[in-house]
């Protein structure tokens, strides 16, 4: 009995200890971020996702039209399909972002980080939640499009990886990281900058306040997603068809022979509201968090 008292004891102190580690905390406030922002916008991606499928390419379906046909046959709850294989990769994807850019700003970065700072520290933590996370990107890209007919999340993982092995579950990953490690480094450079050229210019009189995170968020979302759009469309023809669609440079080729340039703007309304919004709210989540939980 005094044994076991003691056990539970230590348990506690270490679970305690364990959450007063500031990685632990960002990462935590990181989730939480994610899980509300995916729930959000999830109607959004999956828009998205359809628009830049391989089947539309030659063709215009526009948004409105897809989202009526979508409700029309899977009703409202059509809308937010993949929202599992969604929320399943962006609440860790974000925590491990999160988690590992305050660990990289906490342990190599400086209190005025340079542009060049910014730029590596939001292209490192992104390569590492990235890559962690990429065959649950794989799943829900593939949930989102309607075009396979998996049952759940590990029928998928099974499947895929039955049929096309490990290289199916990172499939589409140099277009991934193309995408995620430049829209990362140029999202923290402008976030980090438009605060500061606030506080320095006093343009608001409380300059920590979440409706200025916010707007410095959807600005930084805004540019970063527009810039990064192109490979955005690779990165999904190359998950959803991956035996086809075997190299950036092919997929490159086929959608401008077949779209011109728009092939590789699909979407890139849909998205840019979808990220913009999202990265703002997660980023003014995150930092109303570490005021709370006390991280510095």
């Amino acid at each position: 009995m005094q044994q076991d008292f003691f056990l539970k004891e230590k348990t506690v102190a270490m679970i305690e200890t364990l959450l007063q580690s500031p990685l632990i905390k960002s990462t935590l406030a990181g989730s939480l971020s994610g899980t509300c922002s995916t729930l959000l916008f999830q109607p959004l991606d999956m828009l998205k996702t359809r628009i830049q499928s391989p089947k539309a390419l030659g063709c215009n379906p526009g948004a409105i039209n897809i989202a009526i046909t979508v409700v029309r046959s899977e009703k409202l709850k059509g809308l937010w399909r993949g929202c599992v294989p969604s929320l399943t990769r962006t609440v860790p994807g974000v925590g491990v972002y999160f988690g590992s850019m305050n660990w990289l700003r906490t342990t190599f970065g400086s209190s005025d980080p340079s542009a060049w700072e910014s730029v590596a520290i939001g292209g490192c933590a992104r390569t590492v939640a990235g890559v962690t996370m990429l065959p649950f990107t794989v799943i829900k890209t593939r949930f989102e499009s309607a075009q396979f007919q998996y049952k759940g999340m590990g029928n998928a993982l099974a499947t895929i990886y039955k049929g096309e092995g490990v290289k199916g579950l990172f499939s589409g990953m140099r277009a991934t990281l193309l995408r995620d490690v430049p829209f990362s480094g140029l999202y923290l450079l402008m976030y980090d900058r438009s605060k500061k050229v606030v506080r320095e210019y006093q343009l608001v009189s409380t300059p920590t306040a979440p409706m200025v995170h916010f707007s410095c968020g959807i600005c930084s979302g805004f540019v970063a997603a527009v810039v990064t759009q192109p490979a955005d469309v690779v990165k999904t023809h190359m998950q959803l068809d991956p035996s086809k669609y075997h190299s950036v440079r092919f997929v490159i080729h086929n959608i401008y022979a077949k779209d011109g340039v728009h092939g590789f703007f699909r979407g890139t309304v849909l998205r840019t509201m979808r990220r913009s919004m999202m990265a703002a709210f997660a980023w003014t989540f995150f930092e109303e968090m570490i005021k709370r939980v006390g991280l510095n």
